[in-house]
């Protein structure tokens, strides 16, 4: 009997396979016959063709005489290091916030409660435009000097420990790094909660501190309740990363459209576009599938 219901289960899965398939076929076989009509063939030759337009900010040296396959890679690049340095600074702030929320401080507990339900209410482009237009551009120019000038913040932009960032990637990295700390904290919060209150009362018997206690004992086992939602979150503040060009930050997606606009080859620049995402993510979600695996295995060794 089992047998015949996981028969009949894999004969339905692969109908809709095949249903599925046929249907990406026939779109894909439209497409092509009417750019063939309208003498649009697919072509990728325009991305060895010079780019003719400046980048505002780049990681990597670019000029305008560079060709547009480079360009789209130094605008990939861009993304990367505001997704990597946005993962990075969303998981502290989620993972402190969402650690408070459960503690037993009533000042922190309630200021954590009010950052989590104020972002959470906000859109993240009205945040973005907030960052840019209001907090940073409205800085003085003459450089404010933090902790022996280890840090310099003005309306040109910050200096971390001679590290220059410009005011749209700042704007941009604190934007994607508030808006997602919010969703992180809540997703740490229910995790923490999730440990049996056995567990809590069993540190505390053995006279560590609250916060030792929630980092070596309650941390640990709330990490797979954690995971797959944080997942979650960084495959979002990846995706969210594109609304820069709303602030003029020189992504993947921004150098993209002008690349669309000036070659006119939307669908070749939006192909391109969905495979830079596409890598991105398969390799987030392969970070943390392979994570969570490992977390998983030390659980059940302890």
């Amino acid at each position: 009997m089992k047998e015949i219901k996981s028969s009949s289960k894999l004969f339905i899965q692969l109908i809709i396979l095949l249903a599925l398939l046929s249907l990406v076929g026939i779109f894909t076989n439209n497409l092509l016959i009417n750019l063939i009509r309208t003498d649009m063939e697919l072509s990728f030759n325009w991305l060895t063709q010079p780019a003719g337009f400046a980048l505002g900010e780049t990681l990597l040296p670019f000029r305008p005489t560079n060709s547009y396959a480079w360009a789209l890679l130094v605008g990939w690049m861009n993304s990367l290091q505001v997704i990597i340095a946005g993962l990075f600074l969303a998981t502290i702030l989620g993972v402190v916030s969402g650690t408070v929320r459960t503690g037993s401080n009533t000042f922190l507990k309630n200021l954590a409660q009010l950052y989590v339900a104020l972002i959470r209410q906000v859109p993240l482009l009205i945040q973005l435009l907030f960052w840019y237009f209001v907090v940073l551009l409205n800085l003085s120019e003459t450089p404010l000097s933090i902790f022996n000038s280890l840090i310099k913040i003005s309306n040109q932009g910050i200096i971390i420990f001679g590290l220059k960032l410009s005011v749209e990637f700042t704007a941009l990295l604190l934007g994607l790094s508030v808006f997602t700390g919010a969703s992180i904290a809540e997703i740490v919060r229910g995790g923490i909660n999730s440990v049996s209150k056995g567990q809590w009362e069993a540190f505390r018997s053995l006279g560590l501190s609250e916060a030792l206690g929630v980092r070596k004992v309650i941390l640990p086992q709330a990490l797979p309740a954690i995971l797959p939602g944080l997942t979650s979150q960084y495959l979002n503040l990846a995706k969210n990363s594109t609304l820069a060009i709303a602030i003029g930050y020189s992504d993947i997606y921004a150098v993209s459209d002008t690349t669309i606009t000036q070659t006119g080859r939307a669908i070749e620049g939006f192909i391109v576009l969905i495979i830079s995402f596409l890598i991105l993510n398969i390799l987030i979600s392969g970070i943390m599938e392979h994570l969570n695996k490992y977390i998983l295995k030390s659980v059940q060794r302890n």
